[in-house]
């Protein structure tokens, strides 16, 4: 399918040092964008699917890097169906596992929690739920898993490993299995701050330091913040990538953004939600966290939201998250709120409402066209302006 989307107003790259992409016209050729900023009249008519944006505002698909997945579109820790697909209707095209350690009953043994990665990795290659990419399957870290099993793992699939939930005596013990993993080529996770869930136990800048895994999961809490001289240590000590959370302590997420940014770090600054959790299902929590940071910050909008697409990208290795010829076609149109005091959805955020939701296209296929049916209304209206596919864009209603 060729899709085209026209008469856009602004268009956010993914790439915080450079956010913006001059032009109005976005195409896109099966999963893959083909031209970003501009387009040839004939290719916008060659579309199979035109979609007048109206002067809304496109960004990446946003990337949840921090969701508790298990099997399915199912939550067992809310007991809540569909809650994936209802994510993706607040903007969140794609999710990354945080390990399935809310998988009932859950293995605690090297077998068992091998198989259990494995499984899940399996289960979602091809499972879009209401259209969105999930990456699922994150060996959960436990004494007596060797290099070889790393090796195993990375070799059937496996990508992540999380440190935090495992039967170790302290956190220390993770050092080397955080290691062995790294060597495999699998990116590592780490709990961060309190206790969260029995069997887990604080982890603080020291045991990170020493760890030093690929990313510090809700640095800022989940939900209890560890120490805020850490933040700095952290930053300044290592190349860990900070994922800040809107399940976690507002006030250190903003400490985390302020320092990253201070400290010429922002690179590595990367938001998620760190849900469903004890602290609920947040269909919209990208969006708001996007909102807190920038009204409450300095920095523009645009950089919390290259923060939560194009960074995580980068820190997961994934092609998606930019706005870019190549990359997947992954595409959010948001806009200011229907009755807001804002006139784009920019300015909207910076003022610290959430963007209204008018259209989500994911892997090259509009998913909804015109209404979110968890944002505010637009502002602006997207349309569909032609379409020689047999299929109605429009949303549910609620």
């Amino acid at each position: 399918m060729k899709i085209a989307i026209v008469n856009l107003g602004q268009i956010v790259s993914g790439d915080w040092r450079n956010p913006f992409v001059a032009g109005d016209t976005i195409l896109s050729d099966g999963d893959t964008l083909v031209a970003v900023g501009s387009a040839a009249a004939k290719d916008v008519d060659g579309a199979d699917v035109v979609i007048d944006a109206g002067g809304m505002t496109a960004i990446p698909g946003l990337i949840d890097s921090h969701v508790h997945i298990t099997f399915g579109d199912y939550t067992p820790r809310q007991r809540t169906v569909g809650y994936l697909e209802s994510y993706l209707h607040g903007g969140t095209t794609t999710a990354i596992t945080a390990s399935e350690v809310h998988v009932p009953g859950r293995p605690g043994d090297p077998e068992g929690v091998k198989a259990l990665a494995i499984a899940a990795q399996r289960c979602f290659a091809t499972y879009r739920p209401g259209g969105m990419k999930v990456i699922a399957g994150s060996v959960i870290l436990e004494p007596g898993l060797t290099a070889a099993d790393f090796q195993e793992l990375a070799g059937k699939g496996v990508k992540l490993a999380k440190a935090g939930f495992g039967a170790v005596k302290t956190a220390y013990d993770y050092v080397p299995l955080v290691r062995d993993a790294k060597a495999a080529g699998l990116i590592t996770t780490c709990h961060t701050g309190g206790s969260s869930i029995p069997g887990s136990g604080a982890i603080t800048g020291d045991h990170l330091l020493a760890m030093h895994p690929h990313v510090s999961f809700h640095i800022n809490g989940g939900p209890t913040a560890m120490p805020d001289a850490d933040f700095e240590r952290v930053i300044k000590e290592s190349e860990i990538a900070l994922q800040i959370c809107t399940a976690g302590n507002l006030r250190t997420a903003l400490l985390c953004a302020r320092l990253a940014d201070k400290l010429g770090a922002f690179d590595r600054f990367v938001i998620a939600t760190d849900t469903p959790t004890g602290s609920g299902i947040m269909p919209l929590g990208m969006l708001y966290t996007i909102a807190h940071c920038s009204s409450l910050t300095d920095m523009p909008p645009e950089r919390f939201i290259c923060a939560a697409t194009g960074s995580n990208a980068r820190v997961y290795g994934l092609d998606s998250g930019h706005l870019a010829a190549g990359k997947a076609a992954d595409i959010v149109l948001i806009d200011a709120p229907d009755g807001g005091t804002q006139k784009t959805a920019l300015a909207a955020i910076k003022h610290g409402d959430i963007a209204a939701v008018g259209a989500v296209v994911t892997a090259g296929v509009p998913r909804f066209v015109g209404r979110s049916r968890n944002t505010p209304g637009t502002t602006r209206k997207a349309r569909v302006a032609k379409s020689t596919v047999t299929q109605d864009f429009a949303a549910a209603s609620h």
